[in-house]
């Protein structure tokens, strides 16, 4: 009788005491000792040895590379009617120019436009000559005075043993005060003291100072150099092209790699934050060419202001400096605000394809190829420091 549990499963049948169980196996049982080898077991189908196996396949069986190809001669393609077959490939040369090529017998990468050259040329430098021509130039007012103006030699102690490369001027402020610095041979440990950096004997511990010699270098900048003192990553910088210059000098503010024109360098520290800070307004000019014309309603935006992510900005003159081609522009900016010619038209719309500064509080290119550079003569410098530009 069949038992159950007591969720009504039935339960499986109850072994008598001795009783062996009886195996069921799925072919003939060998007497007890003897093992049947594995080819004799009973299989699913004819055992056959590796490498006797029937192709997946019905036909002849043909060796790697003998194989049917998939198209033989002409075939037919998704749409309607017939394709011809493959010809010979039509080289980049064969095919329909782009116009201009800007790029000469180089071929440009695959599927990138073709970008059209843009150049300044000659009407509208004279466009941007003329905006130029009506600000103060350094060099041509050196010329002028003969460069006659005095030299400021009355400075405070401290300022001179920093300029000295000795130490900053807070430190210097130290060294003051702990009586380590003569003047005429005498102790000074007040602050605030001023010595003429010509005739004054000036000693920190026992040692003359003498005042390190300011330089300033005026640069036509090129395409494609970082303007930075010292950059790992760059591969090209400002500095590798005044390698020739003995002093220890820096860049005046900044121009971006793309951007070109008059750049300055020097190791005055003073007259530096004088040209860059942005309290002292430095007027700078730029000559632009757009990827497309400047509208009227444009113009007028720029030069009333617009509205950037770090404020409102606007452009002090604005002119077109080639009445063919509105493309061209000349502007006067005083913001010394990072990229900020580039990101006033890019707010608008407009893409800069050339950037090129021709002025920068009195300083032009005038003379400067490419990567040329020059000192300022002492009359420029004189100039310079008594801060007539802005």
């Amino acid at each position: 009788m069949d038992e159950f549990s007591k969720d009504g499963r039935k339960l499986r049948p109850r072994r008598k005491p001795g009783a062996t169980a009886e195996r069921v196996s799925y072919g003939e049982r060998k007497p007890d000792g003897e093992r049947r080898s594995f080819g004799e077991h009973r299989s699913y189908g004819e055992h056959r040895s590796y490498g006797e196996h029937k192709p997946r396949f019905e036909g002849e069986h043909r060796p790697y590379g003998e194989h049917k190809p998939r198209f033989e001669g002409e075939h037919k393609s998704r749409f309607e009617g017939e394709r011809k077959a493959y010809g010979p490939r039509k080289s980049y040369g064969e095919n329909r120019p782009y116009g201009e090529k800007p790029y000469g017998d180089r071929k440009p990468r695959f599927g990138a436009k073709p970008r059209k050259y843009v150049q300044f040329d000659k009407r509208s430098d004279e466009g941007i000559r003329a905006m130029i021509d009506r600000r103060p130039q350094l060099d041509r007012h050196a010329e002028e005075k003969g460069g006659s103006f005095p030299v400021k030699e009355e400075m405070r102690l401290n300022r001179f043993i920093a300029n000295s490369g000795v130490c900053s001027r807070r430190e210097a402020d130290t060294l003051i005060q702990a009586g380590c610095v003569t003047v005429n041979g005498e102790v000074v440990t007040e602050l605030g003291t001023k010595v003429n950096a010509v005739n004054d004997d000036i000693r920190f511990n026992g040692e003359r100072l003498k005042g390190e010699a300011k330089v300033y270098i005026v640069m036509n900048k090129p395409k494609g150099y970082v303007t930075t003192a010292s950059d790992p990553h760059a591969d090209k910088t400002v500095m590798d092209l005044i390698k020739g210059c003995p002093a220890r000098v820096f860049p005046v503010g900044r121009l971006d790699k793309a951007t070109t024109g008059v750049l300055m360098f020097t190791n005055d520290g003073e007259i530096a934050e004088r040209l860059t800070h942005p309290s002292y307004d430095k007027k700078k000019i730029y000559q632009v060419i757009l990827n497309k014309e400047l509208s009227v309603e444009d113009r007028e935006r720029i030069l009333s202001g617009v509205e950037l992510p770090d404020g409102v900005e606007a452009a002090d003159e604005l002119e077109f400096i080639d009445e063919g081609d509105h493309r061209k522009l000349g502007i006067e900016i005083h913001s010394g605000k990072n990229r900020i010619v580039r990101r006033l038209f890019e707010a608008l719309g407009y893409d800069v394809r050339a950037l090129d500064r021709v002025y920068f509080a009195g300083l032009t290119k005038k003379g400067l190829k490419k990567g040329e550079w020059r000192y300022l003569t002492e009359g420029e410098a004189n100039i310079l420091k008594m801060g007539a530009y802005v």
